[in-house]
């Protein structure tokens, strides 16, 4: 069974560019809105807050939240 097989949440360690999976599932729970991101869509994330966006403009909005990236 691969880590797409296993139904339920998923557990990352978010890298530059990849991420490591600590527990397998299908998906991550995005960060701001709650959306599951099925594994094979996820795009965006940040590594420094250890966090999973489900998109470009969410994303961009909790940078802004937390003084990441000016507003």
């Amino acid at each position: 069974m691969n880590q797409m097989e296993r139904e339920g949440e998923a557990k990352l360690r978010f890298l530059d560019g990849d991420y490591e999976v600590l527990v397998p599932g299908s998906h991550v729970r995005c960060a701001v809105t709650g959306m599951h991101i099925p594994l094979d869509a996820l795009r965006y994330w940040s590594v420094d807050l250890q966090e999973a966006y489900a998109s470009p403009a969410v994303a961009t909005q909790r940078m802004q939240e937390k003084g990441l990236v000016p507003k």
